[in-house]
């Protein structure tokens, strides 16, 4: 794939360079802070070769990728000279809930694959441990356990860098700084004697602590910018900053801000408590539906809570099985479909999916045919029934899909754990390829098809009854034919004017959407040299739906003895699945004449 193509290509339909306040990703998605989403074209978008889909959500405009978003994303950054971190602060009004969402994605995602990669790290030399291949007193052994426990042990630090960058602080080291001083070895579990009180703390392997100590950070170092001299605030700010919030921190902030983790993950495991199997139904459920709106985030955080805590997780474990169950679904469509379009789109996606990474398959295949798409959803719900019958809990994070599973190996006995994990990805790929192979009929189709309408009015008839063999054939592309009654070309669509023929017999326009259309006045109508045709518009203009393109002159086209046959083709007919052309005899300009899907 070009990706510097597409590139400017998602760049120009989000509204322009000057249109974004902000760029990060995750790991299928690129996610925008656009100072006016208005300006975003979502049909544009969706219609681009390498784009999935396209999600508003948490405060973000969200452009789904895919396993390349990272290539995307570089190519879009080089281009454009984006930095790769916040340009500024979005004036845009946002509910509660997306600002929450925008924080909480901020402080987490950054540093969630390293994080991902420590777990696993944590979970094989666990396993490796077992089956004795060395043993814990080994030097291997106590260097991969350095390495996995690094970001678990000093969390707070990297969690104190992207929540002052998420908040702008202007110097975000300063989060680094406190998170690093709350993580000292001589402060943490130690009896500290200040003003009087004694304290003792641990704000290792913590999140929450260091989130509220850089909020409270962030108007102390805005209040010592404003009354410090310039010409020293450069290095009294952050030191009248780091005194001030580590001493309210360690003393005040962060005893409180345990005490609600703590409060947070005891309410959680009360609530599996109830019902385990209600609890993986629901939660496995729902699991795609969350990915849609790309809110997925929190149960990770959830999960992260528990684990630093030194709470296994039973939350995110439901969530698991339910990639596999997807991709059983996606290969058994993948099998039993003709079209080769859909063909070509399933196979990349089911091969993602056994890594966890499951928006191409949502988005490219089950979505568009929304009865699997609700038959995965159940599927996964009773993967999260398997989960809980087995009682599976997150030890670590870890990767996706076959990468996640060391999470879900209790160290004390993996061998079980993986005994039980194989068994769960067994059942739920088996049950998503089972049912949808069952269920799935070629003629499903998207339900959220683009109507065409007609750029002109007339008898309407088929195609392939035109009077010159390479409209009729079909090889231009599908689409139909038309007896003017009026000497008028209308836009169907919002677009431009990609080819102009001289002569101005025939146009070739192409939608915002990526429609490509030829629409041909006349047969042979080569020969007239422009005679009888008028023009309004030029070769790369554009457009919009219901501006008049072009004027032409029936009686006088027909008395030079050529026929008025006008044949309207869809030129990449190859991009859409399905076309649909009404029944009609007759149409007006503007008015719906075929479906796209």
């Amino acid at each position: 794939m070009n990706y510097e193509k597409l590139a400017d290509s998602i760049v120009k339909y989000v509204g322009g360079v000057k249109n974004i306040e902000s760029l990060t990703h995750c790991i299928t998605r690129l996610r925008f802070q656009l100072a006016d989403e208005s300006k975003a074209s979502d049909e544009a978008l969706k219609q681009l070769e390498g784009v999935a889909s396209v999600v508003h959500s948490a405060g973000q405009y969200q452009v789904v990728i895919g396993n390349s978003v990272i290539k995307v994303y570089d190519a879009i950054c080089e281009k454009y000279h984006l930095g790769k971190t916040n340009v500024s602060a979005s004036k845009e009004k946002r509910s509660i809930k997306d600002r929450f969402m925008k924080l909480i994605s901020g402080i987490m995602m950054p540093s969630l694959s390293v994080l991902c990669a420590c777990g696993m790290l944590k979970g094989l030399n666990a396993v490796f441990t077992y089956f004795g291949w060395y043993s814990d007193a080994s030097g291997i052994y106590i260097l991969l356990n350095a390495i996995g426990d690094s970001i678990f042990y000093f969390f707070p630090i990297v969690i104190g860098y992207n929540m002052a960058k998420t908040i702008d602080m202007k110097n975000p080291y300063l989060g680094l700084l406190i998170g690093a001083s709350i993580c000292y070895p001589t402060l943490n579990g130690m009896d500290v004697e200040l003003f009087g009180k004694v304290i003792n703390a641990t704000y290792s392997s913590t999140a929450l602590p260091v989130i509220l100590m850089v909020a409270l950070a962030k108007p102390l170092e805005t209040f010592f910018n404003k009354v410090i001299p310039e010409i020293v605030s450069n290095f009294l700010t952050p030191m009248f900053v780091m005194i001030i919030t580590v001493i309210l921190g360690f003393t005040t902030v962060g005893p409180i801000a345990n005490a609600a983790s703590a409060g947070m993950s005891d309410m959680i495991l009360a609530v599996f408590g109830l019902s385990p199997i209600l609890c993986g139904l629901i939660t496995g459920a729902l699991w795609q539906v969350m990915i849609v709106f790309g809110i997925q985030i929190v149960l990770v955080v959830v999960a992260i809570t528990n684990i630093m805590a030194g709470v296994p997780d039973p939350i995110l474990p439901f969530t698991t099985f339910v990639a596999f169950s997807t991709t059983g679904s996606v290969i058994a469509i993948w099998l039993k479909t003709k079209d080769k379009n859909l063909k070509k789109t399933a196979f990349p996606a089911w091969i993602s999916g056994i890594f966890g990474i499951t928006e191409p398959a949502i988005y490219g295949i089950l979505l568009p045919r929304t009865k699997q798409f609700v038959i995965t959803c159940i599927n996964g719900g009773i993967s999260g029934i398997i989960v809980a019958f087995f009682n599976m809990r997150y030890y670590t994070m870890a990767g996706m899909g076959i990468f996640e599973i060391p999470a879900l190996l209790n160290p004390e006995n993996p061998k079980e754990s993986f005994i039980q994990c194989a068994i769960a990805t067994a059942v739920s790929f088996a049950l998503g390829f089972a049912v949808s192979y069952l269920t799935y009929k070629e003629q499903e189709i998207s339900e959220t098809a683009v109507r065409l309408v007609s750029p002109i009015k007339g008898e309407v008839f088929p195609l392939e009854q035109i009077s010159d063999a390479a409209f009729s054939s079909g090889s231009l592309g599908k689409g139909f034919g038309v007896i003017p009654k009026e000497g008028k070309i209308y836009a169907p669509f919002n677009g431009k004017v990609e080819c102009l023929f001289p002569t101005k017999h025939a146009l070739g326009l192409i939608s915002d959407t990526g429609t490509e259309l030829l629409i041909h006045v006349g047969i042979d109508t080569v020969q007239l040299e422009g005679k009888y045709y008028e023009c309004s518009i030029h070769q790369g203009d554009s457009f919009q739906k219901g501006d008049c393109l072009l004027t032409f002159d029936l009686d006088g086209i027909s008395k030079e003895g050529y026929s008025i046959e006008t044949p309207v083709i869809i030129t990449n007919t190859e991009n859409y699945q399905n076309i649909e052309f009404e029944n009609k005899k007759f149409v007006n300009a503007g008015e719906s004449i075929i479906q796209l899907s």
